[in-house]
């Protein structure tokens, strides 16, 4: 098993890892990753209320 790799770099490293990715991906794999960000969005915001509000 191979252990966890951490990311402890510097912000901006980090950063223009994430914006090369993102670049060399196609229009469709980005279109997919924004719809899944919107899906979980979405479920997060309605799923239910596990613990009751204390007002």
């Amino acid at each position: 098993m191979k252990p966890a790799k951490l990311n402890h770099d510097k912000p901006e490293k980090l950063e223009a890892k994430r914006i090369a990715e993102i670049q060399s991906l196609t229009y469709r794999q980005r279109l997919e990753r924004l719809m899944a960000i919107i899906e979980i969005s979405y479920k997060l915001k309605n799923a239910p209320k596990i613990y009751p509000s204390t007002k």
